[in-house]
């Protein structure tokens, strides 16, 4: 692809070395930068936030709320959080616009019946508002994924070793970053990387809520 990116090449007549010409009009194109900064958007919505969110989420499952209150608990919890995961993308984009519709959606009817009604706005169809209404879509649909994924991981996970931190003292979230994080670093690496093609490659939500955006 490297190599391709210095050539003129359609797909079926041999690559002509064209030098960084494509690379000059790539730089010089608005769409382009747009394009590239609503991605890092979506890398964070659906990477960043659901992954760290997840792990914390997955882990007061299993350390807290399972030894607490036992697992069916945490399981309905974990179920829970995946149900958006089951929803066609689509379905669960046209619930959200009716939620954040600008006349009769959701959000605004409530802002305006506790008061809040300077707050009432456009949310998809404005351009201040609307990628960050995306982004908070996506990371609602997204969070479920990185929550069964890490929990599944954490019942490889010695529970001795819980033991043994917190009777030496270790308090929850020393036990989260020795034990927890170290332990089930490699499906935190396999959920980065598949959620990032995830992001990489959505439109179906996009297109639903804004039809391509303000």
């Amino acid at each position: 692809n490297i190599y391709l990116s210095f050539t003129s090449y359609r797909g079926i007549r041999p690559p002509k070395f064209i030098g960084v010409t494509n690379w000059v009009r790539l730089f010089g194109d608005e769409k382009f930068w747009t394009s590239f900064g609503n991605s890092i958007a979506m890398i964070v919505a659906m990477v960043v936030i659901p992954t760290l969110v997840g792990l914390v989420l997955a882990a007061m499952l299993f350390d807290l709320v399972g030894k607490k209150f036992g697992g069916k608990l945490a399981s309905f919890l974990r179920a829970t959080y995946y149900l958006p995961q089951i929803l066609p993308v689509v379905i669960a984009a046209i619930v959200i616009g009716w939620i954040l519709r600008p006349d009769n959606g959701a959000l605004n009817t409530i802002l305006a019946a506790v008061g809040l009604g300077d707050l009432q706005h456009n949310w998809l169809g404005s351009p201040d508002t609307a990628l960050a209404s995306i982004m908070a879509v996506m990371v609602w649909v997204q969070i479920g994924y990185p929550v069964v994924i890490f929990m599944a991981a954490l019942q490889r996970v010695d529970p001795e070793l819980y033991e043994a931190a917190e009777l030496d003292g270790a308090n929850w979230f020393q036990r989260f970053r020795s034990i927890t994080v170290s332990i089930i670093r490699p499906e935190i690496f396999v959920v980065t990387l598949t959620c990032t093609i995830a992001a990489l490659k959505v439109f179906g939500p996009v297109y639903t809520l804004t039809r391509g955006g303000p």
